[in-house]
């Protein structure tokens, strides 16, 4: 819904200011930047909703009690449960819920740990890759699909896990805490108290994290918006040329000069560069500036790929089909391919492409030091399991 509103703002801002490339920024920067904040909001406020009502009533002292014992042998604290398993609908106000944890270390390792968890963004790049590679069939009365899909959920968990564990064991943070925690008695929330909660933390968000995810947005734009050369500024004759023997339609030659201005554009450049970094990993350069480009957001990968392909329509069968006929150029076949896609599927698993999550954990942390860690690792480690994965299955 809240998508839709600043997409037809955008069309709006096309439609009734003139054009050119201040017209270019508000419409295709600015606006997308301000709904890659505001899209957060339902969430977090949800989120800081319900744990609010939970602390209020008195019940979620029980579950961390509870949880504590277990959780403190991975070097977790039990509040760190709440944002483990709320990563799974969005790292940014999970990472906001770890406030609770008074040990600066144990609330520090929650923090770079959460992302693993498989939140609501991954989803629509795992849903593809999946009904792109994995075949249909039965196992124990579930579909290989569905059974992915699951494994895909409990690797994120493990991976939390035991990356808690390994940061336990190197961090010198001196945290000597005693579990003290008040147990209250069931009553009815003041509803005062929890508006106030949600309130403020959803503040907090919006011109926090907000300014540094509305100033990367407008980055990416830039970078996919212009490109050096002539290939880039003379993009509309090239294609026209190109084409003018074909019979298409006005739409399909827009499509294909939004595509060729893509790939010849500063980002599309970033994804021809990077290409044979990825080659071993079974990825061309058009996944190459999917990754890149997703790094504003994960669910970004197929609108961009649908683009680079020309499609016209951003439905999933539409451009499940049109992944399905793209050719690997080195080996010849399916480029995605029973191997390439467990390799995506891991990598995405574990990279942090995630601007908005790093943006929250500079401001959880107040350094630049963690979240350029945690890029750095997580993306390190996702690229190294990726390749191993497609170079066993290839």
């Amino acid at each position: 819904f809240i998508d839709g509103i600043f997409a037809s703002l955008s069309e709006w801002t096309k439609s009734n200011l003139p054009q050119g490339a201040f017209t270019n920024l508000i419409a295709e920067g600015v606006i997308p930047g301000l709904g890659g904040i505001v899209i957060f909001i339902p969430q977090i406020a949800f989120l800081f909703l319900f744990i609010s009502v939970l602390e209020e009533s008195g019940y979620m002292s029980r579950v961390v009690f509870l949880m504590d014992r277990i959780m403190r042998r991975f070097g977790l604290s039990g509040k760190s449960v709440v944002p483990l398993i709320s990563g799974t609908a969005c790292a940014i106000p999970a990472i906001m819920a770890t406030r609770n944890i008074e040990s600066w270390k144990e609330r520090l390792i929650t923090i770079l740990v959460t992302p693993f968890t498989t939140c609501s963004a991954r989803l629509p790049v795992y849903l593809i890759i999946i009904a792109l590679v994995i075949p249909e069939g039965r196992f124990i009365g579930l579909s290989y699909q569905a059974l992915t899909l699951m494994l895909l959920y409990l690797i994120g968990f493990g991976a939390a896990i035991v990356s808690a564990y390994i940061l336990n064991k190197i961090l010198k943070i001196k945290s000597k805490t005693f579990f003290v925690i008040e147990m209250p008695n069931y009553k009815l929330p003041l509803l005062k108290n929890v508006v106030y909660t949600v309130i403020e933390k959803t503040k907090s968000f919006v011109f926090g994290a907000g300014k540094i995810i509305l100033a990367i947005s407008i980055i990416l734009w830039f970078l996919a918006s212009y490109g050096p050369g002539e290939d880039f500024n003379n993009a509309e004759a090239i294609v026209t040329e190109q084409v003018k023997n074909e019979s298409i339609t006005d739409k399909e030659l827009q499509q294909k000069i939004a595509s060729y201005k893509l790939e010849h554009s500063f980002i599309g450049i970033t994804g021809r560069a990077i290409e044979p970094t990825i080659r071993p990993l079974g990825y061309d350069w058009k996944i190459g500036i999917a990754l890149v480009s997703s790094f504003a957001a994960r669910e970004v990968f197929v609108g961009t790929l649908a683009t680079i392909y020309s499609v016209g329509s951003d439905e999933e069968e539409t451009i499940k089909n049109r992944m399905a006929g793209e050719v690997n150029p080195i080996l010849g076949g399916p480029l995605f391919n029973f191997a390439s896609g467990i390799s995506l599927l891991l990598f995405y698993a574990f990279a942090m492409q995630c601007m908005s999550t790093l943006a929250i954990v500079k401001k959880e942390t107040n350094s630049w030091k963690w979240p350029m860690l945690q890029l750095v690792i997580m993306s390190g480690f996702a690229y190294l399991v990726a390749l191993i994965a497609y170079q066993i299955l290839s």
